[in-house]
């Protein structure tokens, strides 16, 4: 398939420190047709700030992704560049534009990325974990069994886990992963990124729990979850009966439940699987 004749770029744009914006970044969204984002008066300020005049500034959020996407990819079909920003940071994770990058791509457009801040890397860099591995999760779904999955698969992950949290919902985010992973799991918890109030504080489950109810949070936070320890030698009963009803009463299957306990502590998943059916008829 031969690409068309209009570009897609994904631009990431400061995530608080305005010195964060590449010139590459300045010049591609001085030069781009069109500067797609998600709120045309917060980029409008920023480009302002910056000293650059976009030459089209439209809309592309969550609620008119579908409808925009159409009309962007007309643009990038007839020749046009198309710069994507979100708010703040790399376009795409965690944002919104995925729909439209997959119908540039299903066009033949050519998509490029102009990279820069990211608040999920600085925090990773940061968290002082072991980060040779580790895994994404996003904004944790709000409630129901979905939350419960999610937390549960965090608890049992081998490798760090990094998520965002909105401040009204850190201390209750907080005191449920101390719950699911225990209240001796390290973790990191990053707000301010780059800008003066930066903050970065380090230490156990617990203790984040317990700090983060006697607070007001501000400020989105990035959480980077260390991974579960790897057992030293064979579980006893006891460690294995702990773990499997944390995790079938945060809502997984006995199935799910004896492949994580498995993993985590190293005993064979027929052993796990009668512990998983055993929490589940007592209840826990």
């Amino acid at each position: 398939m031969s690409a068309a004749a209009g570009r897609l770029v994904l631009v990431a744009t400061p995530i608080g420190n305005l010195g964060d914006l590449s010139p590459r970044a300045a010049e591609t969204l001085a030069e781009a047709d069109v500067v797609a984002c998600e709120d045309t008066r917060h980029t409008g300020r920023l480009l302002q700030l910056a000293g650059i005049r976009a030459r089209r500034l439209v809309s592309l959020h969550s609620h008119n992704e579908a409808a925009r996407t159409g009309e962007l990819v007309a643009a990038l079909a007839g020749g046009a560049t198309v710069a994507v920003v979100s708010d703040a940071g790399t376009p795409v994770v965690s944002d919104p534009g995925a729909r439209l990058v997959r119908a540039a791509v299903e066009a033949g457009v050519t998509v490029s990325a102009v990279p820069g801040a990211s608040a999920v890397l600085a925090a990773v860099v940061v968290s002082g974990l072991d980060t040779s591995r580790w895994r994404f999760d996003g904004f944790l779904p709000r409630k129901g069994a979905e939350r419960r999955a999610r937390l549960a698969e965090m608890a049992v992950s081998p490798v760090p886990t990094v998520c965002f949290e909105a401040p009204t919902r850190l201390s209750a985010t907080l005191a449920e992963l101390a719950e699911a992973c225990g209240p001796g799991r390290r973790v990191a918890v990053a707000r301010e990124l780059t800008k003066l109030h930066e903050e970065v504080w380090r230490g156990s489950l617990g203790e984040a729990a317990a700090v983060a109810a006697g607070v007001a949070a501000r400020g989105e936070h990035v959480v980077v979850v260390d991974g579960a320890p790897l057992a030293a030698g064979p579980a006893d009963g006891g460690e294995l009966a702990e773990l499997v009803g944390r995790l079938r009463a945060a809502g997984l299957s006995a199935r799910d439940t004896a492949t994580a306990a498995a993993t985590v502590l190293g005993v064979g998943h027929r052993q796990a699987y009668a512990a998983a059916l055993s929490a589940g008829r007592s209840g826990a």
